[in-house]
């Protein structure tokens, strides 16, 4: 497998909010988290650094060759509310931390399924550059994807709607978090992306496949980047991808 990320704050905000981490678990099995905090600067940033670091030291010291299918789920799940509970306990014992909170999107990758775990709008894509198909693997937990469900408002409509930041499910906020996993099996020459909102609210679904096309993976996350500070850049920017 290969492995490669890019972080960048964006035109417009002052600090990344961002966190990320990836890695090798064992030989031919991956992991890659991605959080993006909410807050203030410094609360956010806390969140989803704390996040990321709990995440991670949950899945390595949890994740052995041969886990079943079902163990790698109860891992990652239980990761996420190791996590939620001591940012929740943070936010509320000390006043400059209240309100603090962070999405997530965690993957396990073993080379022939992806296992994802999340919790607000970051997101998970599976595609192939060589076969021109992606998939989201993961449903935004946002205000917005909440209206395009019930038909109030049409997916082309909540680009710009003066709501679509707010999500409905985030890491730190409440005493219990609820997350959606999934797994899904891979092929050889699959890619699987995590990033934020900071990317996908300026790239378009096309974007994330075109760009892929025959470059190395390193130049194809600073491609993520630039093309979305070239669109505008208004927010942090995390992109984080593992080929198969």
């Amino acid at each position: 497998m290969i492995l490669a990320a890019k972080t960048d704050t964006g035109h417009v905000r002052k600090n990344n909010q961002d966190s990320y981490s990836l890695g090798e678990l064992t030989p031919g099995t991956c992991y890659a988290i991605i959080c993006d905090g909410m807050g203030g600067a410094a609360e956010g940033q806390v969140a989803s650094g704390e996040c990321v670091r709990i995440v991670r030291e949950r899945i390595k010291s949890g994740y052995y060759d041969g886990m079943s299918d079902i163990s790698i789920r109860s891992l990652l799940l239980t990761a996420v509310e190791y996590a939620n509970k001591y940012i929740y306990r943070l936010s509320v014992s000390q006043e400059k931390y209240e309100g603090m909170g962070t999405t997530i999107v965690a993957a396990v990758l073993t080379g022939e399924y992806v296992y994802v775990v999340h919790a607000g709008d970051s997101r998970a894509y599976q595609l192939n550059p060589k076969k021109g198909e992606i998939i989201q693997l993961t449903r935004d937990h946002s205000v917005v994807q909440r209206m395009i469900e019930n038909g109030q408002i049409t997916a082309e409509e909540a680009k710009d709607h003066p709501e679509k930041h707010l999500i409905t499910r985030a890491v730190g906020v409440d005493s219990e978090v609820r997350t959606d996993f999934c797994q899904e099996d891979l092929m050889p020459g699959d890619i699987v992306l995590l990033c934020t909102d900071g990317l996908t609210n300026y790239l378009g679904i096309e974007d994330l496949v075109n760009l892929a096309v025959d470059v190395p993976l390193e130049e194809y996350v600073g491609k993520l980047v630039e093309k979305a500070n070239d669109k505008g850049g208004g927010d942090n920017i995390t992109a984080v991808a593992i080929s198969v």
